[in-house]
């Protein structure tokens, strides 16, 4: 067994708390649980040595840091500093139908229907998410009322200064005919390490347009998930961008329990020097009539490392079913390294599915073309790059966060170079 998961279920054991069954039953699970390996398929090409080498410790009190500001986006902030949640950081008024807290601040009939919910949407079986779940100091809870539309965006922001182990933890629930933007980011300083993990459960016709930023580079580990429940007519836009680090594990589950349910995910990730990205997306479409699409686009460049595996898992009762998985990638170095592997699993007779994975290099000639009518290589270069992922930023709902995030992905073109 690992050394760090070790520490953790150490530390993991003592704790008792509201939510000591959920932690009790994680331990259990965790101590029949083999570390992952090479041999182990969902880690096949994600070395786990970096979670050993981490330094990174668990804080004590509270760091003064603040999450990055996004020109004009006016957002309620949902801020974790080292794995703790910073009330302060919470306005004093929320909108009417909004409620946020924490579960520890909740009577025992409202613990009782968090706990109801708590690890039932994302996979049990996640070894980091057991340990999120053994770990995690509270969870905060979100909670649309009925038909109420939330217009400001909520900004959930993990927050980790130099050598910080944190593990954060969220449950975000809309009632029926609700409405809700959520925006997740982390920011990491240094060598750090963290486990975030939210769940969504999206009641029937309620809507949720959701985006998670995963921008921290260097030498972070970064394990979490956003898992998603849709429940009739239910609908939900989701959009990650990600930029490698020493390792960064995202996993995503969109599970449609309800029928005519409507799900969109967009993915763009920018991977450079020795940096790791696996993005692992599971759809379950098991009631009639859903909807999936998805669209995922990488580039890698120097000795960076890319894992996409995009599964569409569609049961015998899931019939009418639409689903389409586009996946699309970019070698900028002959060192570069993308494994992909999108899989359509199919039970029911009257569906209509596709996937499809292209890999491809930078079209070299027309970088020459470029560069022929006076355009700086650099420049050429982070024409052409962003050409592949701006259609995927035009679609963002959201202006200022695509206005925020368009000047960051230039830059980060900038700082990679076609080898």
């Amino acid at each position: 067994m690992s050394e760090w998961l070790e520490s953790a279920i150490a530390r993991a054991q003592g704790i008792n708390d509201w939510l000591a069954p959920k932690r009790a039953h994680a331990l259990e699970v965790l101590a029949n649980t083999k570390w992952p390996t090479r041999k182990t398929e969902a880690w096949r090409y994600t070395p786990l040595r970096p979670v050993d080498r981490s330094q990174a410790k668990p804080a004590s009190g509270m760091t003064d840091l603040s999450p990055l500001a996004i020109d004009n986006l006016s957002a309620i902030e949902l801020v974790f500093v080292n794995g703790q949640f910073d009330k302060t950081q919470l306005p004093a008024t929320l909108p009417e139908g909004l409620s946020v807290c924490l579960g520890a601040d909740l009577g025992s009939a409202e613990q009782a229907d968090v706990l109801s919910v708590f690890s039932t949407i994302k996979p049990e079986r996640h070894i980091f998410g057991l340990v999120n779940d053994a770990l995690a100091q509270d969870v905060v809870v979100v909670t649309v009322a009925e038909g109420i539309e939330v217009a400001q965006p909520i900004r959930i922001s993990s927050l980790l200064s130099q050598g910080a182990e944190s593990h954060t933890r969220v449950q975000v629930a809309l009632a029926e005919g609700a409405k809700l933007t959520v925006i997740e980011d982390i920011q990491a300083q240094g060598e750090s390490l963290n486990t975030a993990f939210v769940e969504y459960n999206i009641a029937a016709n309620a809507r949720l347009e959701h985006y998670r930023f995963a921008l921290q580079t260097g030498s972070n580990v970064a394990v979490g998930g956003s898992h998603f429940n849709l429940h009739d007519h239910a609908k939900m836009t989701s959009t990650i961008v990600g930029f490698g680090s020493e390792l960064s594990r995202l996993d995503t589950d969109i599970i449609h329990a309800g029928e005519f349910a409507d799900a969109k995910l967009n993915a763009m990730y920018l991977l450079d020097g020795k940096e790791l990205f696996d993005l692992h997306a599971t759809v379950e479409h098991a009631m009639p009539n859903g909807k999936t699409e998805e669209n995922v686009r990488c580039i890698v460049a120097d000795r960076a490392r890319a894992i996409f595996n995009g599964r569409i898992h569609i049961h015998r009762d899931a019939q009418k079913t639409l689903a389409e998985l586009n996946n699309r990638n970019l070698l900028l170095s002959d060192k570069a390294e993308i494994n992909t592997k999108p899989e359509l699993e199919i039970y029911a007779d009257d569906v209509k599915c596709a996937h499809g994975a292209t890999v491809a290099q930078i079209d070299k000639q027309a970088l020459y073309y470029l560069q022929t009518r006076g355009v700086s290589r650099a420049k050429a270069q982070v024409m052409l790059n962003f050409g592949f992922i701006n259609e995927l930023i035009d679609l963002m709902p959201n202006a200022a966060l695509a206005e925020w995030i368009r000047p960051i992905i230039r830059e980060r073109f900038a700082q990679m170079e076609v080898k």
